[in-house]
Order: C-alpha cells, then sequence, then structure tokens
C-alpha cells in the first residue's frame, strides 16, 4: 500500500472525515500498514496501547472480557468494517492507558497503523485540527459506549 492509498483510507475514516486533504496527507505520512490473518487478535484486553488503527480491508470483532462474578463471559461490542478506527484512544489525550476490549479478526484484515503520541504532537500544532479530531472521537467513543452497553445486557 502506497502513501496515495493509506491517504484515501484516511479520507474515508470515521475519525478523520471533516479533515481537509492536505491534513490528512500530513497525518498519512504518520503511518504504516499492517496485516492480520482471520481468527488473528490485533490487540488484547488489558495490555497497553498507543496505536490508533484504521481499518482498509476486513473486519475486527471488538471483544470484551467480562467479570461480574457470578456471571462471566465475553461480549462482542461491535464488528468494525473498512473505514472504521480503533486503538488506545487515550494517547491522544497524552494519557498511558491499557486497552478496554481486544481485537480480533473476522477475516484477514489490513490495517494502517498510527503511533497516537505522534498524532497528538500534530494536534497539538494545529488546534484547529486537533478539535475536529477530538470532535470526531466524541462521536465514535459514544457509539462504543452504546455497543458495550447492549452487549453487557446479553451476558
Amino acid at each position: 500500500m502506497d502513501m496515495s492509498e493509506i491517504v484515501d483510507v484516511l479520507e474515508n475514516c470515521e475519525l478523520f472525515r471533516s479533515l481537509e486533504r492536505d491534513e490528512i496527507e500530513k497525518i498519512a505520512g504518520l503511518g504504516h500498514v499492517e496485516t492480520y490473518e482471520a481468527g488473528e487478535n490485533m490487540l488484547q484486553q488489558g495490555d497497553f496501547g498507543d496505536n490508533l488503527y484504521i481499518i482498509a480491508e476486513g473486519h475486527v470483532f471488538l471483544e470484551r472480557s467480562i467479570d461480574l462474578g457470578t456471571r462471566k463471559g465475553n461480549a462482542i461490542i461491535s464488528l468494525l468494517g473498512r473505514g472504521r478506527a480503533l486503538g488506545c484512544w487515550s494517547t491522544l489525550l497524552g494519557e498511558a492507558h491499557t486497552l478496554l476490549s481486544s481485537a480480533r479478526c473476522r477475516k484477514a484484515t489490513k490495517v494502517v497503523v498510527i503511533k497516537g503520541p505522534a498524532l497528538r504532537e500534530i494536534m497539538l500544532g494545529n488546534f484547529q485540527l486537533g478539535f475536529k479530531i477530538l470532535e470526531r472521537l466524541c462521536s465514535t467513543l459514544r457509539d462504543r459506549i452504546q455497543g458495550a452497553y447492549g452487549a453487557m445486557e446479553n451476558i
């Protein structure tokens, strides 16, 4: 995947949809591509993370292991496909954080990986761009929280 393809993936990403092309090109310079096989975990709940992942191809289950004493299990929070973002969001706020869910590939998946701290630096250098990203992030996280609540009701 070359730089123009990475730019195309980011332009269609839920997190960067409101950005101008030159802003996306700057962010694309931070990215590299990784591939995962069907059934492979991209992320493991409880691990430390500082990457953001943008799905270029494939599908990823977001899963959360839940222990409510007498009720334990795994809950699928969401199925994410092309253009969806996942990873350790707190790095955009400058905070270390552990992952709250696992990400397992439903089928072969290709992602653009961006280091959260590097993206944060760009956001700090351009507050308008940073605000646009955080605004989209709030919408994304709201949707994920709703998905998590719905998944917990099924346990």
